[in-house]
């Protein structure tokens, strides 16, 4: 695991300024830099920051690096003492997290020699992959499901199963193309309705309709097994729902996602139109107890992307999580 370092951040928000009208949408958070030094082999890992003796030779090395960027690129200094304050700090952050860090790979696999359940969950979503995403407009890592080999050491043939988790409609933060997105009222409703604020940076999401096309990409390249559907409650105020089942681009139909990103910002999505379920579904617990309309609305998401939806949420509570179908242990 490699460290976010304040460079980091400072390096993030400058690159995202200079960048103007064409900013990728960074949270600023030092991500993106902190994953250029693990890429150039100069970063500091969490095996360094709890080495005592190592850390200041590691760190004092990096400090005069980005010094020389600040310096020859965007006129600015660190000084000594910020250099020693950095060490101090990030040295007590070691010692204090020590006793946390362990051999991920080698606890992991004991507890599957154990016969032990683990659950691995990806963060953000299939789109923001560096290498299978919308390239530039995405994360440093790789979130879809091969990315819990990479990043916990655990081979690929002791994943048991990959269930990938959709909201009934579409959501994107920050910049990159969005087919199916909704406009002004629609837009400002459902993101209000489904609470659809970054959890990072509280940025309100773009909203769009269910994109069959993208989340058919996004069971190929997880391999996915089985479905989630999320937040199908805030749907639930619309009289016709549209669920876009291929783009035109240029009079051609296109049913496979693009990796063109020239394609993919100048698509028409092509939708399918369905009946709403107007009503109040956020107390419902049984999945046959359900409005006729959701339930051809759900199997007709399943038809397009050929995977089952095993479990359905009607509101944020775990008591509005329904089960169609026994997933776990």
């Amino acid at each position: 695991a490699h460290v976010v370092l304040p460079y980091h951040k400072t390096l993030d928000e400058i690159k995202e300024l200079k960048r103007g009208k064409d900013k990728i949408g960074t949270t600023k958070r030092g991500i993106g830099p902190a994953y250029a030094d693990k890429i150039t082999r100069t970063g500091i890992r969490m095996i360094d920051l709890i080495d005592e003796k190592l850390l200041p030779k590691k760190l004092e090395n990096n400090l005069n690096e980005k010094d020389a960027i600040f310096g020859k690129l965007y006129e600015l200094k660190i000084s000594n003492q910020e250099k020693k304050d950095i060490l101090k700090k990030y040295r007590e952050y070691g010692q204090l997290l020590k006793k946390y860090v362990t051999d991920v790979s080698l606890y992991l696999n004991q507890a599957i020699n154990e016969e032990k359940n683990i659950l691995f969950e990806g963060a953000q979503g299939t789109l923001l992959d560096i290498d299978h995403g919308t390239f530039p407009y995405v994360t440093s890592s790789n979130p879809i499901a091969g990315g819990a080999c990479i990043g916990t050491g655990v081979g690929p043939t002791k994943i048991d199963r990959v269930m990938g988790i959709t909201k009934a409609y579409t959501t994107r933060v920050g910049r990159g193309p969005f087919p199916t997105e909704m406009q002004g009222k629609l837009e400002e409703s459902t993101r209000q309705k489904g609470g659809e604020f970054g959890a990072t940076t509280g940025r309100p999401r773009r909203c769009g309709w269910f994109d069959a096309v993208l989340v058919n990409y996004a069971v190929r390249i997880n391999g996915m097994d089985s479905m989630v559907l999320t937040k199908i409650d805030v749907l639930s105020d619309f009289d016709k729902i549209k669920i876009c089942t291929s783009y035109k681009y240029h009079g051609e139909t296109i049913k496979e996602f693009p990796v063109n990103l020239e394609i993919l910002e100048n698509c028409i999505p092509v939708y399918e139109e369905m009946e709403g379920w107007k009503g109040d579904i956020s107390q419902i617990t049984k999945y046959e107890d359900l409005p006729q309309q959701l339930k051809a609305y759900i199997n007709r998401i399943e038809e397009l992307v050929k995977t089952k939806v095993v479990i359905v949420s009607v509101g944020p509570k775990r008591s509005q999580t329904i089960v169609r179908e026994k997933v776990f242990k």
